[in-house]
């Protein structure tokens, strides 16, 4: 918490305004995500696609009266509000936090690396809890804004900070460590991810270092080879300084002498025993995974909890109870038609915030609940806490609140002096489960969010809908990280359409519209009239044009703002009937050509009869006007491109000049805004590529696959030779095979023609090939590779290390048939970052 006028003098800023001298509490760069608007400081971040300064009016109408900027604002449009003018937000945030920062002594650990950064952090903070009041990174904020948003989270209550950061080019470690400034660090590994930026591994590596230039201690794996040579390089310069280096290394390795030196890895059941040597002494801990990540993720926990010299005892009783980290939260069906927001791993401040902010987007329910478990290792009286807890919630649209646990029974009082939130309360989650007949779940958006000690996921098990074991995961974040790959190839002010048709390609309808909208696209696209109408049910407010719309439904697209492509005389003269009944004018349109797709438009023979239909047609205007391309995505048909751009101007230039005024004009689809940027125009419609799948061979490393379909092993069974599998006996035994049947079959919408050995899936990471045909509900694959395969366990259909495509090569098909094809009864659970 700073005073305003020491956040103008940190940040080397001047005053526009200057009305009183608020104590900030909390940073804002979203006016979306505000949780004390009279004690908050929007920061008006500049970005090439988004400029926060936009955003000033929405942020005051929401309470906010603190503003840093960087560009000159009329301040009389925000009387009482407090401007500070610097030169860039972003390093003024930076300076000033760093600044921050240094008004603590506590002990702060560093994590940089390549992977398991967050984990790492997510684990310390489960391991370290008992024993200090920690503040550290949310999620996984490790970029140039999110390390100051996450250190300015430090309070005087605070006994330890834990925090990660991560680079993506040159330079921009040096600005993290200022504000940083970690006593540990870890390093926790080094690889290619995010190596784009950067010459060679060496160079980013000795960026990374740059993390732990004051550090006293450096945890690391001295096992990988590049990592080891740079850290003896990194100390010899230090010592070529003419002092002895205050950094004291710690390192661990499985294959020579180390500080932790590991040597026995054992697998049991779902659990790793690991052994190791500390200092002389035999040690050991369990944990409850057996990937290899985990165990190198784990084994930086403890050599840490060594350091911070932690009793062998206690860290063995921990380390048993770790838990996986939810790095997202996830979006599931819940009973009686409601949404289920599930985030049942941690009860931070900072991650229900997050956790509130997502279900306010919530918009297809008009009533929403929460359910929290007591806040623990918080540090605050509880008076103060949930104060501030019931305070945040009641602020919010949420109907109801239910809590449960001793802490939260005795503070009922405080949340029931909120009138307009109607509050229950259990002492625990054993009475809440046994009441649970009694509470009303209809249509809910509800957000259930406890403490990892309340065990809430048996009450997800009760909410959740029941459905088939199949489920479609569907990444949310990712998704927007591929919407913003897209924006980076179109120029300012060229919008964006995203096509949610078809379920979104098989991925959801309203949870996708609503990220989507969230994020701040321009038009979203349906095949159908129906498909829109359900969307403005749920709370769509963009913008949505209709590609194939039934001229008996006219009426009821207009009732719900659905706008409707045009593409024949006859579609143009209905409308216009169905607009001049419902006494409309104006109503917006987007009119198709014909470049040579032939498949629906307007041919050039018939733009004079267009010309004479819109010629003083008060009841329509035109919104758009757009074509699309037969092969943006093959460079063999470019020439045919070509021809079809040049159609596609003079065709719009004709109709444009009889209209007298322009409307949008929009050729590109995905392929297209990847191979084409000269056919941009006013907008540009994002379809598969949205979902992660790149059919210009441009994105591949770029865009990250959206959807992955999980099912489970339903059974295992040993054969002999000579015996068969699934129909018709297809499937022959000429060997001693272990076969697993799964959970999914071509009623799910995976093909038939993947049997017989044509594809595999994956379990334990590893390669299952399907033995005989694929059946109605379930198929068959071969395990006897996988010897740690076991009924229940997950199986990845596709997924990202499974591309779709390959699937999609292997059934001879297409990735739109592949995802549109999967049917509705699989189960779709979104995940988001928050």
């Amino acid at each position: 918490m700073l005073a305003a006028q020491q956040i103008c003098a940190w940040s080397q800023g001047t005053w526009m305004a200057f009305h009183a001298d608020i104590v900030i509490e909390e940073l804002i760069i979203d006016s979306r995500k505000i949780n004390e608007p009279e004690t908050a400081l929007f920061i008006a971040l500049k970005a090439p696609r988004r400029d926060g300064h936009s955003f000033i009016a929405s942020a005051y109408d929401k309470g906010v009266r603190n503003f840093l900027v960087q560009e000159e604002i009329n301040t009389s449009d925000y009387p009482g509000a407090n401007f500070i003018l610097v030169k860039d937000t972003l390093k003024a945030l930076q300076l000033f936090v760093a600044q921050y920062r240094k008004q603590f002594s506590i002990p702060v650990i560093g994590i940089t690396g390549s992977n398991g950064k967050t984990v790492v952090k997510e684990w310390l903070f489960q391991l370290l809890s008992n024993s200090f009041s920690i503040a550290r990174s949310p999620k996984s904020y490790n970029s140039q804004i999110g390390v100051p948003l996450s250190v300015w989270l430090l309070e005087p209550e605070n006994e330890l900070g834990i925090f990660e950061a991560g680079i993506s080019q040159p330079g921009e470690m040096e600005n993290l460590e200022r504000i940083i400034k970690p006593d540990i660090g870890i390093f926790t590994n080094i690889g290619e991810a995010h190596s784009e930026g950067f010459m060679n591994l060496r160079q980013k590596i000795n960026e990374k270092l740059i993390l732990f230039r004051n550090a006293k201690q450096l945890i690391y794996c001295s096992d990988h080879p590049e990592l080891n040579e740079a850290m003896a390089q990194y100390i010899h310069q230090i010592k070529g300084n003419g002092s002895e280096p205050d950094l004291q290394l710690f390192t661990w390795s499985q294959k020579h002498e180390a500080d932790l030196r590991i040597t026995r890895l054992e697998q049991i059941d779902s659990k790793t025993k690991i052994e190791g040597q500390y200092q002389g002494v035999d040690l050991a801990i369990t944990i409850p995974f057996t990937d290899p990540a985990s165990v190198e993720n784990a084994i930086h926990c403890w050599c840490t909890l060594l350091l911070l010299k932690v009793p062998q005892q206690e860290i063995e009783k921990q380390m048993e109870q770790l838990h996986t980290v939810a790095m997202r939260l996830e979006l599931r069906h819940g009973i009686n038609d409601s949404t289920l927001i599930n985030d049942t791993y941690n009860s931070d401040l900072t991650s229900l915030y997050i956790a509130l902010d997502y279900l306010e987007q919530q918009k297809q329910h008009n009533h929403r609940t929460v359910i929290l478990s007591d806040m623990l290792q918080i540090g605050k009286p509880d008076m103060l806490l949930y104060e501030e807890v019931a305070e945040a919630i009641a602020r919010r649209n949420i109907q109801r609140f239910i809590g449960i646990g001793p802490a939260l029974y005795k503070s009922k009082s405080l949340f029931r002096a909120h009138k307009k939130l109607r509050s229950i309360f259990f002492k625990s989650t054993e009475e809440f489960i046994k009441k649970l007949h009694l509470v009303d779940f209809d249509k809910d958006a509800i957000l259930l969010k406890g403490a990892r000690s309340f065990r809430f996921e048996k009450v997800s098990i009760l909410l959740e809908q029941e459905v088939h074991q199949t489920v479609l995961s569907i990444d949310l974040s990712a998704m927007m990280n591929n919407l913003n790959v897209f924006r980076t190839r179109v120029a300012p002010g060229v919008k964006v359409m995203a096509m949610v048709k078809a379920f979104s390609y098989g991925s959801g309808s309203y949870e996708v519209a609503y990220a989507l909208q969230y994020a701040g696209v321009d038009y979203l696209t349906v095949a159908y009239t129906d498909e829109g109408i359900a969307l403005r049910k749920a709370g769509i407010s963009l913008p949505i044009m209709v590609m194939s719309p039934d001229s008996g439904s006219f009426d009821r697209m207009i009732a719900w703002k659905l706008e409707p492509e045009i593409f024949n005389l006859r579609s143009l003269e209905l409308f216009t009937r169905m607009a001049q009944t419902m006494q409309v004018k104006e109503y917006p349109i987007h009119i198709k050509l014909d470049t040579g797709m032939h498949r629906l438009g307007f041919m050039v023979h018939e733009l004079p009869d267009l010309f004479t239909e819109l010629a003083q047609n008060e009841h329509v205007k035109v919104a758009s006007v757009f074509s699309h391309l037969a092969g943006s995505e093959d460079a063999g048909l470019d020439e045919f491109t070509r021809q079809q751009a040049a159609a596609f101007r003079s065709m719009s230039d004709s109709l444009t000049l009889q209209l007298g005024y322009k409307p949008y004009l929009h050729l590109c689809n995905s392929a297209g805004i990847a191979r084409h940027p000269e056919l941009h125009f006013d907008m540009v419609r994002l379809g598969l590529g949205l979902y992660g799948v790149d059919g210009s061979g441009v994105l591949h490393d770029e865009l990250i696959q959206v959807g992955t379909l999980k099912t489970t092993i339903a059974q295992i069974k040993e054969l002999d030779p000579g015996e068969t599998v699934g129909y018709n006996r297809r499937g022959k035994v000429d060997h001693p095979m272990r076969i697993a049947t799964i959970s999914i079959g071509y009623a799910d919408g995976y093909p038939r023609a993947l049997g017989n050995g044509t594809a595999h899936v994956l379990i334990h990471d590893k390669p299952a090939k399907l033995v005989g045909v694929v059946c109605m509900d379930m198929c068959m694959v071969d395990v006897t590779g996988i010897p740690e395969a076991k009924e229940g366990d997950e199986v990845i259909v596709f997924g990202r290390e499974l591309p779709l495509t390959q699937l999609s090569q292997w059934a001879d098909t297409i990735p739109y048939e592949m995802m549109t094809g999967i049917s509705q009864r699989v189960k779709r659970v979104y995940v988001n970052e928050g």
